[in-house]
């Protein structure tokens, strides 16, 4: 269990927790003894229940109001602590404010230096601290008098914190690995060092973690996890990870990074959160008011975008997106602080909602619906929101980064929520059954609307009919949604067009003439058939005749528009499509380059060009890179 403590200054707090520990929090000698110990502030004890808890001593001081942030930031208990002779003050009730807003529902109140005043003014204080605490998340909480000096009521306190420890569930199993690295330095003969607070998951020696916001994988060498020479650490701990990289050094990491599992690591300038303005502000809150960001050990500037109203009145919660300077490390339920642009007061806090916000169409109502899907406390609940009401899927592997879930409990997820997953395995995409009905009933409706307008036209390409759908759905979806109805014969595919069953388009007779003379020439011109200018030359006439012909045989669905000036017969784009497909099996990654398909086909280089983009056009490959991958079946493009 991790507690903070919080409060005034010369309150009491470092004397208090030394009573508690024994450990005097302001001069800690294990860091230098052990090597790899946490930062001063920290101190650690067995408080009777087998468990090692972590006591975080926050400084109390106005001008440390940052510390203070980056310390309570992650704990399991707040230890409020308020001096019986002066009584609630400024920084108490700044610091009970934090703790409200980042939503730490456990804590305890320690009023300290009894030893200091009489009865009377104990019973006062108390009096004093319940009308202060009375409507947060500290309302109810016990009040221990307790004096640091003589010991008197240090035992129950550590009972209670002892007990509370004992109720405090493992949180280790749940999530990828976070810590928010509050500390940084270097240890001859160890290395780089950081510490932190871990939020959730677990690691363990050996294991390879991300650098966040900077993208750089690290390898965890050694842990200390709660003061102590460990294997492992996790959740609800304070650990110390002695992490290596090529070319790492001190000046790579800054306090306010993240050491994360690569699944988590996420950096934004921008993401969606709901705030709460302190009822004590004077003033709304306008939009695109500057601000300081507190959001685990990071210290930000950037702007809040209003996304309800133009204005936020003290008191009242609303949505809002941050968009900030520099990248943090934020996922859903990051609790976070906001502070006004001088850093000299706390305004508000709230809670991260959306990391993938988008810098475009924040505030409309479909979008804001989306919001108050994805604040939904559970991930079952919020995907099944999100399913019912999105035209267009949801993009999974998004969903389980934002919520920081595992690829297990991602996977279990997905298997426990009734839906449609389309999409390649890297990019997997959700649908509800109502809205794949509905997205097949808009996919038949626009392409009858199709044929109504262009009788003597055999049907529209893949990507034609996407854009004529009523909502702008992926590539994916679109592919998954006509590959259902295709194999229920709702739809019908020649070539590279779609049609309905029964529409059938044909070439006019002067038309088949033509084709009869063009026919043998494209074939006998095997993998590169002659350009449009080459057989408007053999058959005497007007290069514009042959293309628009031939353009008109592409649409009918007998030859592919590969370019302006080069058509292919089905058979040869085929042909061409399998050697494709040969190079990317025998490839180890499944990639095959350019200049791979170029030797295959022995068709030139600017042929070779011409190929692969109309490949990439229909969705049969897609580039990576430098090379291409098949991103589609052959039979589900070129047919069979």
């Amino acid at each position: 269990m991790i507690i903070a403590t919080a409060g005034h200054i010369d309150h009491g707090k470092t004397v208090l927790v030394k009573a508690i520990t024994g450990i005097e929090t302001d001069r800690l000698p294990e860091e230098r003894s052990r090597g790899m110990s946490i930062d001063l502030g920290f101190a650690y004890a067995d408080l009777g229940n087998g468990s090692v808890s972590g006591f975080i001593d926050v400084p109390g001081h106005e001008r440390f109001v940052r510390n203070m942030l980056a310390g309570v930031s992650g704990v399991d208990y707040a230890l409020l602590i308020v001096a019986a002779d002066d009584g609630p003050m400024p920084q108490t009730e700044e610091h009970l404010a934090i703790l409200d807003l980042l939503g730490v529902e456990r804590g305890c109140i320690a009023l300290t230096k009894i030893d200091r005043v009489d009865t009377e003014r104990v019973e006062e204080a108390k009096e004093l601290i319940e009308i202060l605490v009375d409507g947060t998340t500290m309302d109810s909480a016990e009040i221990f008098p307790v004096s640091g000096i003589t010991g008197e009521g240090i035992p129950a306190l550590q009972n209670h914190l002892a007990s509370v420890a004992a109720s405090i569930p493992d949180r280790q199993g749940s999530g990828n690995f976070r810590l928010a690295i509050d500390r940084c330095f270097t240890l001859s003969g160890t290395g780089l060092v950081v510490t932190g607070t871990v939020f959730s998951g677990s690691t363990k020696i050996g294991d390879r973690m991300t650098l966040t916001p900077l993208g750089r994988e690290v390898r965890l060498r050694g842990i200390h996890a709660q003061n102590e020479e460990a294997e492992t650490g996790g959740a609800g701990q304070r650990c110390a990870l002695n992490i290596t990289a090529q070319g790492l050094s001190r000046s790579n990491v800054r306090r306010g990074d993240w050491i994360t599992a690569p699944e988590s690591h996420v950096p934004t300038r921008r993401f969606d959160a709901r705030i709460r303005l302190l009822q004590s502000e004077q003033k709304p809150l306008k939009h695109w008011t500057p601000v300081h960001l507190h959001l685990a050990a990071a210290d930000v500037t950037g702007r809040i975008a209003l996304l309800e109203s133009r204005e936020l009145a003290p008191g009242e919660s609303g949505l809002v997106q941050l968009v900030l300077d520099e990248p943090v490390g934020a996922l859903w339920g990051d609790r976070l602080i906001l502070r006004d642009q001088s850093a000299r007061r706390t305004i508000g806090g709230g809670k991260a909602i959306d990391p993938f916000a988008p810098a475009r169409g924040r505030a409309r109502p479909e979008r804001l619906k989306i919001l108050k899907a994805l604040e939904l406390p559970t991930a079952a609940d919020a995907l099944k929101a999100l399913l019912a009401q999105s035209h267009t899927g949801v993009e999974l592997r998004p969903f389980a980064k934002s919520r920081n879930l595992s690829p297990i409990e991602a996977n279990n997820l997905w298997r426990n929520i009734e839906m449609n997953q389309v999409g390649r395995p890297e990019a997997p995409i959700g649908v509800s059954q109502a809205q794949w009905d509905t997205l097949s009933e808009d996919t038949i409706t626009a392409l009858a609307e199709w044929h109504k307008a262009q009788p003597g036209d055999p049907g529209p390409t893949e990507d034609q009919l996407r854009r004529r759908l009523p909502v702008r759905i992926p590539n994916d979806l679109c592919g998954a949604i006509l590959l259902g109805l295709i194999n229920s014969d709702k739809i019908a595919r020649d070539g590279a067009t779609l049609r309905l069953p029964m529409h059938r388009a044909a070439l006019s007779e002067n038309e088949t003439t033509l084709w009869e003379k063009v026919r043998p020439m494209m074939e006998e011109g095997g993998l590169r058939p002659p350009r449009v200018r080459e057989m408007a030359e053999e058959l005497s006439q007007p290069p514009q005749v042959i293309e628009r012909f031939l353009f008109r045989a592409a649409r009918i669905g007998i030859v592919h528009a590969v370019a302006k000036n080069r058509f292919y017969p089905l058979a040869t784009m085929r042909e061409l499509g399998q050697l494709a497909v040969g190079l990317a099996e025998k490839s180890e990654n499944s990639l095959f380059s350019a200049a791979d398909f170029r030797d295959a086909t022995g068709v030139g280089r600017n042929v070779t060009i011409q190929v692969l983009e109309y490949f990439d056009r229909t969705g049969f490959t897609q580039r990576v890179g430098e090379g291409r991958k098949i991103r589609k079946p052959i039979d589900d493009v070129f047919g069979n």
